[in-house]
């Protein structure tokens, strides 16, 4: 949009009042402002637009405009409702730095202009970026890659100005132009679509993080099964892409909308070719897990293994180690359509979503790792460098939900819940059956504990943790009361803390001196809370039995 167009639409009434030769520069933008200094908020290219409240006096026009032109503004527009008449010294010093002059009628409001150029400008940008990305689609769809959303991000950057970013289920940043998300920003931002996605709400979603608003487009994964509008949304909730905008698109006209959905469309069909490079993959990890399930020889796994090796990390050798992960996600409720959701493919999706982040597994080429499922589990063959025996490498159960608890617990709402189960690092095929079996029993343990995403390792099965989730609630409630709850009546009558004290004097391992200090008491009076937690439960702390009780008791309270 050129300045000469605005001087011939008659609606927004303008006066020249200078500057006929410079009326072809392009207009990229508009501002208002009564600032005597605004060049930080000026970019280059815009008609700024002043009542004049910064002039107090003849001296003050020429330094308000030479900083309006060394930012590069290409127009200013005056109006007279403040001063009546345009002053002459504003005249000459617009004429001076060469930069066109326009007079605003009173009758005319500068929200009427404003809203002029941003509908021209926007328009001009939209139409320009809509034929690139539409050229972009066809190069894309039609042969190889194009360069991925990285390009299609820089043109949303150089042709709309808007920032923008592509972020998986978990957060993850996997493409964007110029400075990337803080990780901690990228898992709010996930967190927010998940959760207005699983309430059914249409997109684009609005989410303010940390002071600055964020616009979220659904990036629908299109290569696989049935079209999104006929599944459910649990099945695609947890593996869809998001395309997050640094801009509010509440009040977007529908073309700049549309727009946007073309570009996510276009995402999905890079999105699609990065899925289709995990069949290969996938097929192996299948392979093996086959043959370990119905108890091939380990020759025969050994042999696949050594032809998946390479696939899946090559520079590590013929022979490294693996550890097997298994994933479940479950769901209380049915599908809203009378049918149940299949959780292994959901569990597929997300698991090599969580396993491809090198934050969570420490490897850049985490995005080898493959994973298959077999029933409503998704399990992953983890290939690591050889480590020494005895030597607890490889992945660790707490790594994997550090970073993608809090966005998949949105995902999850209150109808669904992911395990994992974490085995040990075996170093041959011999070591794969058991590796999965105790990755199995590691991921019930998970599920026998609180919260929407729960993960457990091989470490855990060798500890009483095993044993105590799965002990009958029942027998849990009795043992726990038998020996808890006259000290916790006790407790609520006479507020005496007796089961902090006994909680501190089993971590101190029966030592009276630390636990007094750690209870900043006196020995004579910790002697007396523990004689009175004996009278009370008819235990004797001095014997190891009833320490262990008491310690079973307190770990399933």
């Amino acid at each position: 949009m050129r300045l000469r167009a605005l001087l011939e639409t008659d609606a927004l009434g303008l006066r020249l009042l200078g500057g006929e030769d410079e009326l072809d520069r392009t207009v990229r933008g508009v501002m208002t402002t009564d600032l005597r200094d605004p060049s930080r908020y000026l970019s280059g290219g815009e008609l700024v637009l002043t009542g004049l409240a910064w002039r107090r006096d003849a001296d003050d026009s020429e330094p308000f405009v030479r900083i309006l032109a060394g930012a590069g503004v290409v127009g200013l527009a005056a109006g007279e409702a403040e001063l009546g008449a345009i002053p002459d010294d504003l005249i000459r010093a617009c004429a001076q730095h060469r930069l066109p002059l326009f007079a605003v009628n009173e009758s005319v409001a500068f929200a009427t202009i404003t809203e002029h150029v941003v509908r021209q400008v926007s328009g001009e940008r939209a139409g320009d970026l809509a034929a690139v990305v539409d050229r972009h689609r066809r190069l894309m769809t039609s042969g190889p890659a194009g360069g991925g959303p990285e390009v299609v991000l820089d043109l949303l950057g150089s042709d709309l100005d808007l920032r923008a970013w592509v972020l998986s289920p978990t957060g993850r940043q996997i493409a964007g132009a110029g400075e990337p998300l803080a990780p901690s920003v990228g898992a709010t931002l996930a967190g927010e679509h998940l959760g207005a996605t699983r309430t059914g709400r249409r997109g684009p979603h609005r989410a303010l993080v940390q002071g600055t608003t964020y616009s979220l487009f659904p990036i629908r994964h299109s290569g696989r099964g049935a079209a999104p509008a006929a599944r459910d949304v649990r099945e695609t909730v947890l593996s869809d892409w998001l395309l997050a905008v640094e801009a509010d698109a509440g009040d977007w006209p529908a073309a700049r909308l549309d727009l946007l959905q073309g570009v996510t469309q276009l995402i999905a069909v890079e999105r699609d070719r990065r899925d289709a490079a995990r069949t290969v993959r996938r097929r192996l990890a299948q392979e093996v897990l086959e043959l370990v399930q119905t108890g091939a020889a380990p020759a025969e796994i050994a042999a696949r293994l050594r032809v998946a090796a390479p696939v899946l990390l090559p520079g590590l050798g013929s022979a490294p180690h693996w550890q097997v992960i298994v994933a479940r996600v479950d769901w209380t409720q049915s599908a809203a359509a009378g049918t149940e959701v299949a959780g292994g493919p959901v569990a597929q999706a997300l698991l090599e979503e969580i396993l491809v982040d090198p934050a969570v597994t420490g490897s850049e080429s985490s995005d080898r790792i493959a994973v298959a499922h077999a029933g409503d589990e998704a399990i992953a063959l983890v290939p690591l460098p050889a480590v020494g025996e005895g030597t607890d490498g490889g992945l660790h159960a707490d790594a994997l939900l550090a970073a993608v608890q809090a966005p998949l617990s949105a995902g999850l709402a209150d109808d669904g819940r992911l395990t994992l189960g974490v085995s040990a690092a075996v170093h041959s095929a011999e070591g794969l059956r058991g590796a999965l079996e105790e990755a199995r029993h590691a991921r019930r343990v998970a599920a026998a504990r609180p919260g929407r995403v729960c993960a457990a390792g091989h470490h855990e099965l060798a500890s009483h943790v095993l044993l105590l989730p799965f002990v009958p609630d029942d027998v849990r409630r009795a043992f726990t009361a038998r020996l808890l709850d006259p000290l916790r009546d006790y407790d609520r009558r006479h507020r005496a803390e007796l089961i902090p004290t006994l909680e501190a004097f089993l971590d101190c391992d029966g030592s009276w001196t630390r636990c007094a200090t750690r209870l900043h008491l006196h020995v004579n009076t910790l002697r007396y809370r523990v004689g009175r937690i004996e009278q009370l439960t008819g235990r004797d702390l001095s014997r190891l039995e009833d320490k262990l009780d008491f310690f079973l008791a307190l770990r399933m309270s």
